[in-house]
């Protein structure tokens, strides 16, 4: 497929977005297209949007990838992050949901709030 001007402004774009993993103003700036222009693309060119979602995915994998190494290393607070977040399903987190059977569903939560101190 021959690229006209347009295409290879997206192609530029989708390059800066990688090199910025997926932070739009960096990338903006780096491709040297508007904001008004990027958004115009999303809206109107399906397979360019699922390419920037694409992106978005990628940032994602990246940014897990760098807790699983902390969680690794024993960084406490990136461990406390995961199981709060990834390990709900194994009672850890800040809510605790219970579920009972039978005819009708009946489901608990219960939030854990930190009391505040006198002195605030």
């Amino acid at each position: 497929m021959a690229h006209n001007g347009t295409e290879i402004a997206k192609d530029k774009m989708l390059n800066a977005l990688e090199k910025t993993l997926g932070i739009v103003t960096n990338a903006l700036k780096i491709a040297e297209v508007s904001r008004s222009t990027f958004y115009r693309w999303m809206r109107e060119d399906d397979d360019f949007n699922k390419k920037v979602q694409d992106m978005d995915n990628l940032a994602l994998d990246f940014a897990e990838s760098s807790l699983y190494k902390q969680v690794k290393d024993g960084n406490p607070s990136s461990t406390q992050f995961l199981l709060k977040n990834k390990g709900r399903g194994r009672g850890y987190g800040d809510k605790l949901d219970i579920t009972t059977g039978g005819d009708k569903i009946n489901k608990i939560e219960i939030e854990i709030v930190k009391p505040k101190d006198k002195n605030e």
